[in-house]
């Protein structure tokens, strides 16, 4: 048997199902449950009562409300290193020096 013939049967025999395998149909198969035309699958709460957050969803967003802030903070804060505002200084660094005065 040539190599490539080797190959190509080792490679069929891994799409094999294995023992153990309980996962049927994949990841994105449809699964074992009906829609229920409900976001995530969560029902409201009865009325007059307030939905509780899970453990997860406090600090989920406290930390974007931190990224989000450490980004918008950072990035006013940066330096301006732009060509233009640099053109800008050293034009008037020069004007300056030749004596003449911007308003």
């Amino acid at each position: 048997m040539s190599f490539l013939t080797r190959l190509r049967v080792s490679s069929l025999r891994d799409l094999r199902p294995r023992a153990g395998d309980s996962h049927k149909g994949g990841f994105w198969s449809e699964g074992k449950h009906e829609p229920s035309g409900y976001l995530f699958g969560e029902t409201p709460p009865p009325p007059g009562q307030k939905r509780r957050w899970e453990s997860w969803e406090g600090p989920w967003y406290a930390t974007w409300v931190i990224a989000t802030a450490i980004i918008v903070l950072g990035l006013n804060a940066k330096p301006d290193t732009s060509m233009i505002t640099w053109a800008h200084k050293e034009a008037e660094k020069e004007l300056k020096a030749e004596g003449i005065d911007l308003p």
